[in-house]
């Protein structure tokens, strides 16, 4: 009997490791891009910091997704997504981007 539940515990908790999270589900709203100057773009990198790659350049007005935000040194990044193209993910900087 309690082998029987401990294999049932166990198989719980695999499946709820396992289950897919909805993406929605940690977002902290849409925001846009503002406050990059000119021609510039925010630099949509793959990581939290200036030492990641950069993906994508982002003009002011694009709308993204915030799932979540982390403080990397001097600069709070942000996870984000594309809020037209969720499968376009990356961090950005949070100093960029206003409450749509």
């Amino acid at each position: 009997m309690r082998r029987t539940l401990l294999a049932a515990v166990a198989a719980s908790l695999l499946g709820a490791a396992i289950a897919p999270v909805p993406a929605m589900a940690a977002s902290m709203g849409r925001y846009e891009v503002a406050g990059v100057e000119g021609e510039d773009m925010l630099k949509m990198r793959a990581g939290p910091g200036t030492g990641y790659n950069v993906l994508l350049g982002l003009p002011n007005g694009t709308v993204l997704r915030v799932h979540s935000c982390q403080q990397t040194g001097p600069t709070r990044w942000c996870s984000v997504s594309l809020d037209r193209a969720r499968e376009v993910s990356g961090y950005v900087s949070w100093a960029y981007l206003r409450k749509k």
